[in-house]
């Protein structure tokens, strides 16, 4: 049994925290002044981590090695084979030839690039985030745009930006709900102040995008579609997360802005189509048969279907205990681990204490990822992409992930080091005393767990309860430190270094992660700030909008 320590240099919190900060500082030092490759700054980050855990914070040897190894595991599955699949789907529409297709029936919506990235990053981005989540919706959106003209660092950056305002909802509203589980709070109050706290993000979202894109004569010449676009989505997403909770504001935000959007630009265009790559638009003089446009967007409806399916109650009963389709899920348990490592105050309340439970799961079936590889496999036949011609692209998609496998599974393990040795505990322990002040600090916690872990879910488990039991030390509504928290961890979500590495390995860029990194990480700081003054605000000056509970 081992038990953590937050504060082991002398019993000082700040101290600790300072040693406890240096492998996040060696991450962006490695990335933003050295250039390294991800897998380079990740592997350089972890080892520093695991020599703070073994001499610091006097963590058992194989408890180190056994955090490792589960973290590394659990980047490979489920998270990059969801990112596998989705890369090889968008390649077998690339090699059949409708990719170019679709690429012309999406033009015909308009050839503005400033209009198509809010289209398909921000939009249909929000819709792939609130059903699969895990990186894959910047990973398809990022290829897509690719494949519209854009050059890859730009849409990358561009979709890890646009992905901002959908993560707090993201995956079924999984964030939430789990973080409400774990603290006992009704996931609708954290789902409602989420809401009243994200609208102005998703509002403005897609107009800072356009301004990244073109400045303000952007803004200027696109501002009615992207009033729409952006009206629409937030307006949504707030009444959908006050009124029907968590579950379904990305999905619906998504698809009325979809919707509301392309039948604005059947009746109005921008007066100037503006490129990124500056190459003029080639009028398409070939009218393709609706049957053909119809096969090239297939592949993506069939993965709209098979992940609706897959989110589907009475599909997930097949594989639970005595389901017929149990035996294609595997558990391992990391004995060494697992209910022997436990939390300490103030992360649990006096008195009790709460272990980690440990069981690496290997669901080969129910999982994210398989229904994505499952389109691809039904794309191969819609498409009539031969069998060979399909395993070659598989190879090839493999090929290319073998250094953001290896980069997403040293992330992971960072990660897990992190979290099981009590480093990350530290840092946002750090946060609670500095008094009334951390209420602009607490989105910051959010924000150091998403990029730590990747995962908003995984911030949210991990710090909800100091959120909340610092709320009730200063009095202030624990609704609001924990909506804090989600809502700090999506901007973290444009840094983290797992969805750097899904990103450029989405649109061809392994080995150029310090670029992308570069180009986020600024507005992703810009944001923290803002989002910490405006959680102040609340807190102090507004209180009376938080639900109560």
């Amino acid at each position: 049994m081992w038990h953590q320590t937050y504060a082991p240099i002398g019993g000082s919190i700040w101290l600790s925290a300072l040693v406890a900060v240096l492998p996040i500082a060696l991450f962006f030092v490695s990335l933003i002044v050295f250039k390294l490759k991800g897998y380079v700054a990740a592997f350089l980050s972890v080892a520093l981590s695991v020599l703070i855990a073994l001499t610091i914070y006097k963590m058992p040897v194989m408890m180190v090695g056994a955090s490792f190894v589960y973290g590394f595991l659990y980047g490979l599955w489920p998270i990059a084979w969801i990112i596998i699949a989705a890369i090889f789907l968008y390649k077998l529409s690339v090699k059949s030839g409708y990719f170019e297709i679709l690429k012309e029936s999406v033009q015909s919506i308009t050839p503005d690039h400033r209009i198509l990235v809010i289209l398909v990053g921000f939009c249909f981005g929000a819709f792939l985030e609130g059903a699969i989540g895990f990186g894959g919706p910047v990973a398809i959106t990022a290829a897509i745009l690719v494949g519209l003209g854009l050059t890859p660092l730009y849409a990358a950056g561009l979709c890890l930006i646009a992905n901002t305002a959908p993560v707090a909802f993201g995956a079924v509203g999984i964030p939430i709900t789990a973080m409400a589980g774990a603290v006992g709070v009704p996931a609708t109050a954290i789902s409602a102040m989420t809401g009243k706290v994200l609208w102005l993000v998703s509002l403005g979202m897609p107009f800072f995008i356009v301004f990244l894109m073109d400045g303000m004569r952007g803004i200027r010449e696109t501002f009615p579609a992207v009033l729409v676009a952006a009206g629409s989505f937030a307006i949504t997403q707030y009444f959908s997360s006050n009124h029907l909770g968590p579950e379904l504001p990305d999905i619906l935000s998504a698809v009325v802005s979809l919707v509301l959007t392309g039948i604005f630009l059947k009746f109005w265009q921008p007066k100037h189509i503006f490129r990124s790559d500056g190459k003029p638009v080639q009028p398409t003089t070939q009218q393709h048969h609706i049957c053909k446009v119809f096969v090239a967007w297939a592949p993506f409806l069939i993965l709209i279907i098979a992940i609706i399916v897959w989110t589907q109650p009475w599909f997930k009963s097949l594989f639970a205990k005595g389901g017929p389709l149990a035996f294609s899920s595997f558990y391992f348990e990391f004995e060494s681990i697992s209910h022997k490592i436990f939390k300490s105050t103030p992360f649990v309340i006096e008195g009790k204490s709460a272990d980690f439970g440990v069981i690496y799961k290997l669901p080969l079936l129910n999982t994210v990822g398989t229904a994505i590889f499952v389109a691809g496999i039904l794309s191969i036949f819609v498409l009539r992409v031969k069998v060979s011609e399909a395993v070659h692209v598989f190879g090839d998609t493999l090929k290319e992930m073998r250094y953001p496998i290896l980069t997403i599974g040293l992330v992971l393990s960072f990660a897990f080091v992190s979290n099981y040795s009590g480093i990350s505990a530290t840092m946002a322990l750090a946060l609670t005393h500095t008094g009334p002040a951390f209420t602009f600090f607490s989105p910051l916690i959010g924000w150091v767990g998403v990029f730590l872990t990747g995962s908003d879910t995984s911030s949210n488990l991990l710090f909800g309860s100091l959120q909340q039991l610092t709320a009730h030390h200063l009095k202030i509504p624990e609704v609001l430190t924990l909506t804090a928290n989600t809502v700090g961890g999506t901007l973290g979500k444009m840094i983290s270094p797992q969805s750097i590495a899904i990103a450029c390995a989405a649109v061809g860029l392994t080995g150029k992660e310090s670029d992308l990194f570069k180009f986020t990480v600024k507005y992703s700081i810009l944001f923290i700030v803002l989002m910490g003054i405006a959680i102040s605000v609340i807190a102090y000056m507004f209180p009376q909008i938080v639900p109560h509970v």
